[in-house]
């Protein structure tokens, strides 16, 4: 379950945290919604790290009118469910893309366009916000998400590969 060495460690590790909710949840059943939250969370961090410069997303303070964004402002918020459909339309992800989906059939695209109710970004804001009436685990929740992260950071991984490395947490450092 664990996901490719190449992607950013940052990453990597909070799925890892998601991951190991999930096993504590063996000893102790309410952990299973933590790990999912944390899994959804792990899959936003990706989302925004390699679509963020390509979906449009809203300033994180209102700007009077006339007035320009300042070097120091924080960069625009992307709503997850912007980034989930981006997946889709525009990276061109199908279920067949998703080995999950490939391997025991059904599908997750409208989980991701908003055609399937709920929604992943429905559930991450139910999780977040305390939804009262979600309690049990959602199926193959935390499977879906590693796949879809594999998915967003293919041609990363892939060109990683190319160039001999094997790791993440081994790239050459950048001094200035």
């Amino acid at each position: 379950m664990a996901l490719d060495p190449l992607i950013p460690s940052v990453v990597r590790l909070k799925f890892q945290r998601a991951l190991k909710l999930h096993y504590l949840a063996w000893i102790d059943g309410d952990l299973i919604k933590a790990g999912e939250l944390v899994a959804l969370t792990a899959l936003e961090l990706a989302l925004n790290d390699r679509y963020g410069g390509q979906v449009a997303g809203r300033p994180k303070k209102k700007l009077k009118s006339g007035q320009a964004p300042s070097l120091t402002d924080k960069p625009p918020q992307r709503s997850f469910a912007a980034l989930l459909k981006h997946m889709v339309d525009g990276d061109g992800l199908t279920d067949a893309d998703i080995p999950m989906i490939a391997r025991c059939g059904g599908t997750a695209v409208g989980q991701l366009t908003g055609t399937t109710k709920p929604t992943l970004a429905d559930r991450r804001n139910g999780l977040a916000h305390g939804d009262p009436f979600d309690g049990l685990p959602t199926s193959g929740l935390i499977e879906l998400v590693r796949d879809l992260i594999d998915f967003a950071y293919r041609d990363y991984t892939k060109e990683g590969r190319a160039l001999g490395i094997v790791s993440h947490d081994t790239l050459p450092s950048v001094s200035g």
